[in-house]
Parts: structure tokens; sequence; C-alpha cells
């Protein structure tokens, strides 16, 4: 294991290195529906969700308001909350368009219909927060469905920490992802 410390957060040095572009013509957005659970939610999130605006549960599928009036909009497990998925597949706030799964959150937040934007962790992926040493440790999810995304990022030289930079900004603030590009810029990670 690599890890280095920025600030008060763990880093995984894989992450440093990673390139990565969405590239949704070629994945459809896969992260939407593959998993066995939703997406991590903070406690205002899950709150959010559970009281979600009409404007929201209009945009997606009525089979997946169906679902979601049935068995409710989040889950618990291991006493944290996800955001509900249809039989350990798609998420239930997730909408097809043109062939891609979109999230209704993320659209409905853009179009002024909601006040909350899709899940910090959404913004995040394919990097996931765990926790080390009672700390928040970024680690890099390298799964088969973000190849093409691996493959556009390095060829468009765009480094994963850029791609989610703002979501990063986010999370921890922009002294913190000041601190963290300095640290890549300045090390002797390539």
């Amino acid at each position: 294991m690599s890890l280095v410390s920025i600030g008060d957060v763990l880093v995984d040095r894989e992450l440093l290195q990673a390139f990565f572009s969405c590239d949704l013509h070629e994945c459809k957005g896969k992260c939407c529906v593959e998993g066995e659970l939703g997406a991590p939610l903070t406690d205002a999130e899950a709150e959010a969700l559970l009281h979600a605006p009409e404007e929201l549960l209009r945009m997606i599928p009525e089979k997946n308001l169906k679902y979601l009036r049935r068995h409710g909009s989040i889950e618990i497990y291991q006493g944290r909350p996800y955001s509900r998925t249809i039989e350990n597949r798609e998420c239930v706030f997730s909408t097809v368009r043109d062939g891609i799964t979109f999230c209704a959150i993320e659209i409905a937040f853009r179009d002024g219909l909601c006040d909350f934007d899709k899940p910090i962790s959404c913004r995040l992926f394919p990097i996931r927060v765990r926790k080390k040493f009672g700390l928040d440790y970024l680690v890099y999810e390298q799964h088969a469905m973000c190849r093409s995304a691996r493959k556009a990022g390095g060829e468009l030289r765009i480094q994963l920490i850029d791609y989610v930079y703002k979501a990063l900004e986010i999370r921890y603030g922009s002294d913190w992802v000041r601190s963290l590009k300095l640290f890549v810029d300045t090390s002797s990670l390539r």
C-alpha cells in the first residue's frame, strides 16, 4: 500500500498517477447501473432524497418510480445510507436518454427543478472515500466499465484529480485541492 497524507486526508498514490475522462458514448452510463449498492450518501443527501421533489420524481421512469414508492429512496447498509437500487442493479434515480443512463437528480438540479445535486460520491467517481486510521482515505476504483475513460484520459492527458477537481473542492475545500495539486506537480510521481 502506497499512500500520502494531504492535510488530514489520506490519498492512494495510484489515484495521483491516474488519467481519466469519462466517455458516456462508450460506457453508456454504466456507473448508474452496475454494482450491488447505490451511491454512498451523506446524511444531508439521504435526508434530501427522502423528500425528493415531485419535479425530480417525474423525471424517472415509471418502473423506478413504482419501486421507489414501494421501497423508499434510500437503503441502509452497515449503518450508512445509500441510494436505493432496483434489484441490486440500477439506481432508482437513473433515467435513460438516447441509450445512455443518466442521473435524474443531476438533470433536475441543472434544470433548476431541485436545489441539490447528485451525491458527492457520484461526482467523485471513480474515486471512493474510505476510512483508514479514522481519516478519509481516497482510493481509485478501476472498473472494467471505465476502460474507455482511462484510455481517453491517457490520450487527452487529463489527470483523474483534474477530472474530479470540482467534486474534490466541494468535499474538502479549495485550499486542500491546491495542496493536492501542488504535491502532484512537485513530487516525482511521474
